[in-house]
């Protein structure tokens, strides 16, 4: 017996080993593309491949930042866009949770709101942006909504869709024991839904990000967004090009902590 344990843990340390590995290796190699892309882009300039002018260079990306920085005002305009972008994110959150709750409560509503869910997801919401702005004019308000309409009606049907996916047998067996739908909901539902919910959320902080920087395009006057529509309209495009880095790198700081919390998760739902 005690054999066959030290085999048995002896294969899950080699199996952790092995992943660590991977994950390693992994970023091993995101790392040096993401070198590698630099020093083309440097040298593509450097050498005259690339007008700077046009398409600027890390070393005059990097010069810009320092400029803003000792400015103080680029800490300002990334601060702004990182709250409407979680202000957003969270709304669209707990709308889509609501409203695709709703819908599987009650099979009617689904079936008369489904159409307009679709019809209003196709909509281009840069589209809408200026009504936005006349109805509820320039300001923080309008670019959260914005941020919003991006991403809420995918959500809701992504959110109904999994509800629906669930195993009716797992919900009958609920009404079985006594149980009445608001248990199915607690119980099976939302535990089973889980994988969806936190990979469309994954989807809904990139597309809430998207719709604030189009929101910032038309009514703000401080922002990432704001910094991209004046750096080309004064033709600063390091500014332009620094502040789409800048954006890249605060979607991928969303990414990675949303995977963080899928990652605590599952080790919860394994123990």
């Amino acid at each position: 017996m005690k054999t066959h344990s030290n085999s048995q843990l002896t294969n899950q340390e080699l199996f952790v080993k092995e992943h660590r590995k991977h994950h390693h290796q992994v970023a091993a190699y995101r790392i040096l593309i993401f070198i590698g892309f630099l020093l083309l882009w440097e040298l593509s300039v450097f050498f005259g491949g690339l007008d700077a002018f046009f398409f600027s260079s890390p070393s005059r990306v990097l010069q810009c930042f320092i400029d803003l920085t000792l400015n103080k005002s680029l800490f300002m305009h990334i601060g702004i866009t990182l709250l409407e972008t979680l202000i957003s994110f969270l709304l669209v959150l707990i709308i889509s949770l609501v409203v695709a709750t709703a819908l599987w409560y009650s099979g009617k509503l689904s079936e008369v709101l489904e159409p307009y869910l679709v019809i209003l997801n196709s909509l281009p919401k840069s589209a809408l942006a200026p009504l936005f702005i006349v109805w509820l004019g320039t300001g923080m308000s309008t670019i959260i909504v914005a941020g919003i309409s991006v991403a809420v009606f995918g959500s809701i049907i992504s959110f109904y869709t999994a509800f629906q996916q669930i195993s009716q047998s797992e919900i009958t067996l609920i009404y079985t024991l006594g149980g009445d739908k608001n248990h199915a909901l607690t119980k099976v539902v939302l535990p089973g839904s889980i994988p969806t919910l936190i990979s469309t959320a994954k989807v809904n902080i990139g597309l809430s990000l998207v719709g604030v920087i189009i929101g910032e395009f038309l009514a703000a006057r401080r922002g990432l967004g704001y910094l991209i529509i004046y750096g080309s309209q004064v033709f600063q495009l390091d500014m332009v090009i620094t502040s789409i880095i800048l954006l890249c790198i605060i979607a991928m700081g969303f990414y990675k902590v949303i995977q963080y919390i899928e990652h605590c998760i599952k080790k919860k739902l394994l123990k």
